[in-house]
């Protein structure tokens, strides 16, 4: 079984969301990195010319190679991530080989077999 590794990178406000509307699209589960800092084209200033940051999350999914691009895309449509500058970004990376998933592969092969 073939597998992507799709990173999100959103506001921690959005995190439910993403991660319930991943879930829904195929994906059936997630790591979370909390406090995660970035910034875009431009720092965002506030009063005083002091730099703002909201708070971010990264999430990781680890999913099914032909899963991706529907997860990718229903991340980006919940984000909302194409719609106004630093909501978010998502991306999907190759994976070459992952252990630890067994359980995983073993409930998407008894999914597959169920819708057939």
């Amino acid at each position: 079984m073939r597998f992507k590794l799709i990173l999100a990178f959103a506001d921690d406000d959005k995190t439910d969301a993403l991660l319930d509307a991943a879930r829904a699209a195929g994906a059936t589960g997630a790591t979370i990195i909390n406090n995660a800092r970035g910034e875009g084209l431009k720092k965002t200033r506030g009063i005083f010319g002091l730099e703002i940051t909201s708070a971010r999350d990264v999430l990781l999914f680890l999913v099914e190679e032909h899963r991706c691009r529907q997860i990718l895309e229903t991340l980006a449509e919940v984000g909302e991530f194409d719609d106004s500058p630093g909501t978010g970004i998502a991306l999907q990376i190759d994976v070459e080989d992952a252990v630890g998933v067994k359980h995983q592969i073993e409930t998407l092969e008894e999914s597959f077999k169920s819708h057939q």
